[in-house]
């Protein structure tokens, strides 16, 4: 029992970690995608690129959990 429950904590983990650096990294290059477009919004200019990398990490958390304990139970399940 000790076990599973160590693999699904290092299964949450790992996804949410992995969620984290995808949806920053995402949320950062969108941030630089909108500065360098051609027509230039008034929301792209007010946005903070900081706070919407953050948005984007908080996102990723929440998606990397939310896929590995979707997989969990699909697995628990299976069984």
């Amino acid at each position: 029992m000790v076990r599973k429950t160590q693999r699904l904590l290092l299964l949450v983990v790992s996804c949410s970690i992995t969620g984290v650096i995808l949806g920053g990294t995402a949320a950062w290059a969108e941030s630089n995608l909108c500065l360098e477009d051609s027509k230039i919004t008034s929301e792209c200019l007010t946005q903070d690129p900081i706070q919407k990398t953050i948005q984007g990490m908080s996102g990723g958390l929440l998606a990397g959990a939310g896929a590995a304990c979707g997989a969990a139970w699909q697995l628990r399940h299976e069984d």
